[in-house]
């Protein structure tokens, strides 16, 4: 018979998620480092490009993961309710995206 997994507690769940995009970045990382190295061989321009490309959408997708993030650690949870712990104003999420325009 096989045992039940129980589900993740919410500070687990959080560092898993925090996690993923912390290996996301570091992806990232690793990506921006082979431009680097290929733009300064003199690899040619439409595969550095690419690369590019390719780096800047890793990063995008990290960052909204983080806004994600934070905006969902805006509501907690007690006793199976939802609750708010802290609701960000509009515009501070409004300028969270913005900055990544």
């Amino acid at each position: 018979m096989a045992t039940k997994k129980s589900s993740p507690t919410p500070e687990e769940a959080y560092e898993e998620r925090r996690r993923r995009v912390v290996n996301r970045m570091k992806r990232a990382r690793g990506q921006l480092d082979a431009v680097i190295r290929a733009f300064e061989a003199g690899e040619n321009c439409r595969d550095v490009t690419t690369q590019l490309a390719a780096v800047s959408k890793a990063l995008d997708k990290a960052s909204y993961a983080m806004i994600y993030m934070i905006m969902n650690d805006c509501v907690g949870v007690e006793n199976g309710e939802e609750v708010d712990r802290f609701v960000p104003k509009e515009e501070e999420i409004e300028k969270l995206f913005l900055m990544l325009a």
